[in-house]
C-alpha cells in the first residue's frame, strides 16, 4: 500500500511540466551567473557580427545545434541547471540549449518574450505543438502568415489549450501513454540525449522556429515535419 502511494507520487504532472518549462524559460531570459547571459546580450552579440536579424539567427542557431551535440559541454553545464522536477541533469541542460535558442530567435524576430503568448509559442515550438487550430478556434483570423499583432489578442483560454497540448507531448515523450514514472527516466534520458538524437531534434526545432517566429507560420508542429 506504501509502495503505491509511493510510486503515484513519483508520477510525472502537468504542472510539474509548466514548472520545469517556466524554470527554463526564466533562465534563457535572464542567464546564468558566470555561464551564460541575458538574452538581449545573447542576440545582440550575433547581430554585432551579421548584416541583418536572419543571418544573426541563423548563425546563432547554428553554434546552439553544435552546443547540443557535445557530450563535454552539456556534462560540464547540467549541474548549473537546478530544475523543480528530478530530470537528469544532461536533460535539463539539452531543454535549456533549446529553449534558449527558439527565444533568441524569437526575439530577433522582434517579438516580446515578457508576453505570455510568445511565451506560450515558445514552448509549443519546443514541444513540436500546432498552435494554428487552437488559435482559428479562439475566433482569432490568421492567414498563411500570423502578425504579431494577431497574437498579442490570442485569449487567455487559448493559451491554456495550448500549453496542455504541450505538457501531455512532454510526458508522452518521456513516457507511454501519457504516464512517466520519474524513477525510470534515467534509460529514457540515456536515449535521448545521444548525440546522433539531440543533432537531429535540435536541427528540426531550429527549423521550426525560424518558420514560427520569421516567417509567422505557427501551424508547423511534428506532424508537418
Amino acid at each position: 500500500m506504501f509502495k503505491e502511494r509511493e510510486s503515484k507520487k513519483q508520477l510525472i504532472t502537468q504542472e510539474d511540466i509548466k514548472k520545469m518549462l517556466d524554470t527554463c524559460y526564466d533562465k534563457s531570459l535572464h542567464g546564468i551567473k558566470k555561464v551564460s547571459p541575458p538574452i538581449d546580450v545573447f542576440a545582440n552579440d550575433y547581430l554585432k557580427k551579421e548584416e541583418d536579424a536572419g543571418k544573426a539567427a541563423e548563425a546563432m542557431i547554428k553554434n546552439q545545434i553544435r552546443k547540443c551535440t557535445t557530450s563535454g559541454f552539456l556534462t560540464g553545464f547540467g549541474g548549473v541547471i537546478t530544475m523543480p522536477v528530478s530530470i537528469p541533469a544532461n536533460v535539463g541542460s539539452v531543454l535549456y540549449v533549446q529553449m534558449r535558442m527558439i527565444a533568441c530567435t524569437a526575439y530577433l524576430a522582434g517579438y516580446d518574450l515578457n508576453s505570455d503568448q510568445v511565451q506560450t509559442f515558445v514552448y509549443a515550438c519546443l514541444a513540436g505543438v500546432s498552435v494554428g487550430g487552437v488559435v482559428k478556434q479562439a475566433g482569432i483570423k490568421v492567414g498563411v502568415k500570423m502578425t504579431k499583432n494577431a497574437i498579442q489578442k490570442i485569449p487567455g483560454k487559448a493559451l491554456v489549450k495550448i500549453n496542455q497540448k504541450i505538457g501531455f507531448r512532454f510526458i508522452t515523450k518521456f513516457g507511454q501513454k501519457g504516464i512517466v514514472n520519474l524513477g525510470k527516466m534515467v534509460p529514457l534520458a540515456g536515449a535521448f540525449i545521444s548525440g546522433s538524437m539531440d543533432y537531429v531534434e535540435t536541427k528540426i526545432i531550429a527549423k521550426r522556429a525560424y518558420k514560427m517566429f520569421f516567417e509567422g507560420n505557427f501551424s508547423v508542429g511534428t506532424e508537418e515535419e
